[in-house]
């Protein structure tokens, strides 16, 4: 274990031997970390928190925080997970989770948090995604595997991003964004389907083009209509497509409705 003389750590704090602890780095109570994971200087880590194998924690992190909700209480549970292989840059902030939702935050694995992100409490975020400069989550949101959010994208509490969407820079989230979608604009709405993110992660045509007529079937075709029908449609149309399915299955779980304004053609 590799600790500097400079930092903190408090006693009942868990570090793996291979761990490594930079120079003024503070470590507090019931903190986990595992094997490989390198925190930087100045970083602070306060817990319940555990956090996985080869993560890189970079300097003026803070992780573990109090959640920034009026109803959370000292005292209450509150726990903050994060899986393996996360690369977290500079001033990135993620708070714990209240006990409304399970009383936890957890972040996955093989995600970039770049420079000033911020996760709030309760938040679930999947694994492979990236979170550009200043790219910020309330409260309760869901962020699924592969998703791409570009700097300063702010995301409403309780909204969900599907795994494999693109969200341009500087958006404001105030729906769900179904998955395979790309969501762009001041006036953000959902603008196409994510053909270059598919295409390089390896998606056959087949599967791209199910989700075009899918996109063109929500977005295009029945912009006006019930949009039930619609979805029970591509449930026949396309029940052979796992990735329409999944698509379907975002707009039929959400909560706060998603993001489906008029589309130029």
């Amino acid at each position: 274990m590799a600790i500097h003389p400079s930092a903190i750590i408090d006693p009942s704090a868990k570090i793996h031997k291979s761990a490594e602890i930079h120079a003024y780095a503070i470590i507090g109570a019931n903190v986990e970390i595992g094997l490989g994971t390198i925190i930087e200087s100045h970083a602070v880590i306060q817990g319940p928190t555990k956090i996985g194998n080869n993560n890189h924690i970079y300097s003026f992190t803070s992780i573990g925080g109090d959640p920034q909700d009026i109803t959370y209480e000292k005292g209450q549970e509150s726990n903050l997970v994060i899986g393996d292989d996360n690369l977290i840059r500079e001033f990135c902030t993620i708070n714990r989770g209240t006990e409304k939702e399970k009383s936890i935050t957890r972040v996955g694995s093989n995600n970039m948090l770049m420079a000033y992100v911020h996760i709030a409490h309760d938040c679930q975020v999947g694994n492979h995604t990236i979170m550009s400069n200043n790219a910020s989550l309330a409260g309760h949101v869901r962020l699924q595997d592969w998703a791409i959010l570009g700097g300063f994208t702010l995301v409403k509490q309780f909204c969900m991003i599907g795994m494999h969407t693109y969200i341009g820079m500087g958006c404001q989230i105030n729906k769900d964004i179904p998955s395979y979608m790309v969501a762009s604009g001041v006036q953000t709405r959902v603008r196409s389907y994510n053909v270059e993110g598919m295409r390089r992660r390896g998606f056959s045509l087949n599967a791209i083009a199910s989700i075009r007529r899918a996109f063109k079937a929500v977005y295009k075709e029945s912009y006006g209509q019930l949009l039930d029908n619609t979805l029970s449609e591509l449930e026949l149309s396309e029940a052979d497509s796992p990735e329409v399915m999944q698509f379907v299955k975002c707009i039929r779980s959400s909560k706060v409705g998603i993001m489906r304004g008029p589309i130029e053609d």
